[in-house]
């Protein structure tokens, strides 16, 4: 199993703080089947700046670390880009970092809103052959509200990845109904643990797909596994039509 959003890499983030952290969570993964992680640090969110050269450092000493203990997982390099007017130019600068070098870009929003600049940003990285995927959208207060917003931004070629912790129910009941609803009508293409520790934000994939096993079939299991295969790989991924989410059906208000 590969996850494609994790912030394993130490000291860089408010992920794993230290070298055993890491390998902490190192075993934990190892232990859910997880056999590939894309380091994905905060970038550009108010706190952090990671930019593409000392990530591509600290994947390679973790790595390395990795192998001397023996434990069988493999780390690609990654970004998780909070969304700002320059990325693209800083990407051209080589400060932004696409996940394991393919054409697929992390774009974070801010918790409670999109900004209104969203929809060109997207359109513009994907105008230069990068396909923006925007992460755990059903944690977004905005979207919560305007599902509509997010089918659009799908329409027209952005890519969304849910949290696993979302779909088991961590952060709410809201959130895990928004996951669901995204999942039924074709809003995301991927699962990822977004896991940040072993403790209160831990990976919790095993858990969330059985979960969308059980309510949705074993059709979407291979469609997210293979998907984060794709990925890396940077081959097209698999995408079914996008469906509105009925005003009428979110969150059963009206």
């Amino acid at each position: 199993m590969i996850d494609i959003h994790c912030h394993i890499l130490p000291n860089m983030d408010d992920g794993a703080q230290t070298l055993e952290n890491s390998l902490e969570m190192a075993k934990t993964a190892i232990n859910e089947g997880i056999t590939t992680i894309i380091a994905t640090p905060h970038h550009k969110n108010n706190q952090y700046i990671n930019e593409k050269s000392s990530i591509l450092e600290k994947v390679n000493d973790l790595n390395a670390v990795l192998k001397r203990e023996n434990l069988p997982l493999n780390i690609l390099p990654g970004q998780e880009v909070r969304i700002y007017g320059e990325v693209l130019e800083d990407y051209n600068k080589g400060e932004v970092l696409t996940l394991n070098h393919t054409k697929y870009l992390f774009i974070e929003f801010p918790s409670s809103s999109v900004p209104r600049y969203a929809e060109r940003l997207l359109y513009e990285l994907q105008t230069e052959g990068i396909i923006p995927i925007i992460v755990h959208p059903e944690r977004n207060k905005e979207l919560q509200e305007k599902p509509d917003l997010l089918y659009k931004f799908v329409k027209n070629g952005a890519l969304t990845q849910v949290t696993a912790s979302s779909v088991v129910g961590y952060f709410g009941k809201n959130v895990k109904k928004f996951s669901e609803q995204m999942i039924e009508h074709n809003l995301t293409h991927f699962i990822a643990s977004d896991a940040h520790n072993v403790h209160n934000r831990t990976f919790k994939m095993t858990e969330s797909l059985e979960m969308i096993k059980e309510n949705f079939g074993m059709d979407y299991i291979y469609l997210f596994k293979e998907n984060a295969e794709l990925l890396i790989e940077d081959k097209n991924i698999i995408k079914e039509i996008p469906e509105r989410i009925q005003r009428k059906k979110f969150l059963g208000i009206f």
